[in-house]
């Protein structure tokens, strides 16, 4: 008994020593940060994981964050890398940057001279609300996981070659990471993601750009929600597989709203591409792809597939006032119905005479006179010539002569309503 009370002493002095000095070390404080030279760098030096940093106005030089804080700027806040390399370096894991006008990065772009650098150390990364303007490149993000990118304004430099200017977010081998709400004008490409899977990319908006999304390598992620608006292209998939392509709008792009090349066993739902000069959408060399409830509306060409592209299961989508419908110079049938259900063509002069919402006949978009005209342009000389009126009877008189191409044999009479997209 006495041995057993000589010990309760000194237990109970090591538990209320326990309690006493763990919530010190779990305290993180709040510093404010006057503007000065090395200023930043001198604060992180002297913080502690955990700590917040408050930039008051006025301009910072560049800095590297390598311990886990958190950046806070109020209005005017800005970090200036004066020309050269980032203007903000993040290197260590659970790091927040939040209201800050980041710019000023140098002009190299094979060391991604950046508003933002997200190293491969800097896993969870949390950028948010930030103004990104005047860089070379806007947000890159390099190897690091779980990252999230969201309400950032990124506005990068326009003043150089085409090529030689950066991407507004770009990433590189990143996982499991989201990008979320973020606006992008200005630069190479919007949204540039190469071999880095299982993201999310949505409700973005990308404006005078080369292309709003451009995915390279890049398997298993969502894109839905997004806003192209005046780009040389939309969204541009290209050697990538199983990705959701859900509920984009492209409107008033350049070349292509949305552009598959090479690129396998995904699904591009709900989207609606609207008034693009050239094509709506052009498919290259891809297969096993469920493209449906998708509106292709007001484009030079509606839909352009080529060689290569056949097994995809296209159904149920809306094709309204394109000047060609579709457009494809190979010379075998392929169909575009699922379950007798196909899409709508706005040109489609059909009757439904039993009421069941789809055309009582089938539907060729191409004609022979197409084809004709696809392969030879001068013979747009000929429209009214003789020679052309008599392929136009034969045609209609011989369905067997068309030129190959889709059939749509249940053609509906209405649009479709587009499905909801996942969230």
């Amino acid at each position: 008994m006495p041995l057993r009370n000589g010990l309760a002493v000194p237990v109970a002095r090591m538990i209320l020593a326990t309690g006493f000095f763990l919530p010190a070390l779990g305290r993180s404080a709040t510093s404010d940060v006057a503007p000065g030279e090395g200023a930043l760098t001198q604060a992180i030096a002297q913080a502690h994981a955990g700590d917040t940093l408050r930039l008051t106005v006025g301009r910072y030089g560049p800095a590297v964050v390598d311990k886990a804080l958190i950046l806070e700027g109020v209005a005017g806040a800005m970090v200036d890398g004066g020309g050269r390399g980032s203007a903000l370096t993040v290197s260590a894991p659970g790091v927040t940057v939040r209201g800050l006008t980041l710019t000023g990065s140098g002009t190299i772009e094979t060391d991604l001279d950046s508003g933002l650098l997200v190293t491969r150390s800097a896993a969870e990364a949390l950028i948010e609300d930030n103004q990104v303007l005047g860089n070379l490149y806007g947000i890159a993000i390099q190897g690091a996981p779980r990252v999230v990118v969201r309400r950032n304004q990124i506005a990068n430099r326009n003043d150089r070659w085409l090529n030689a200017r950066g991407n507004g977010i770009n990433i590189w081998n990143s996982t499991g990471s989201l990008f979320e709400g973020n606006r992008v004008e200005g630069g190479r490409d919007g949204l540039y993601i190469h071999t880095a899977h299982g993201n999310r990319i949505r409700d973005n908006r990308f404006s005078n750009l080369r292309f709003a999304i451009h995915y390279m390598y890049a398997n298993h992620n969502e894109v839905s929600g997004n806003v192209s608006s005046g780009n040389a292209v939309g969204y541009a998939l290209m050697y990538s597989t199983h990705l959701a392509v859900l509920g984009n709008l492209s409107r008033d792009d350049r070349d292509h709203g949305l552009m598959i090349h090479s690129s396998h066993k995904s699904e591009v739902a709900g989207n609606r591409v609207v008034r693009t000069r050239d094509k709506c959408s052009f498919i290259y060399t891809s297969t096993g792809n469920a493209i449906h409830h998708n509106r292709f509306e007001g484009c030079a060409i509606g839909l352009h597939f080529t060689g290569g592209s056949e097994k995809n299961a296209i159904h149920a989508n809306a094709f309204i006032d394109n000047r060609t419908q579709v457009k494809y110079t190979g010379m075998v049938a392929y169909e575009w119905s699922r379950d007798r259900s196909g899409n709508y063509w706005s040109d489609n002069p059909a009757f439904d005479l039993d009421g069941d919402g789809r055309a009582d006949v089938a539907y060729r978009p191409n004609t022979l006179m197409d084809r004709v005209l696809w392969q030879y342009p001068l013979a747009k000389l000929l429209l009214s010539s003789p020679i052309m009126e008599t392929l136009r009877h034969a045609q209609s008189g011989f369905p067997a002569l068309g030129p190959g191409g889709v059939v749509d044999s249940w053609p509906l009479m209405q649009p479709p309503e587009p499905p909801e997209t996942p969230r």
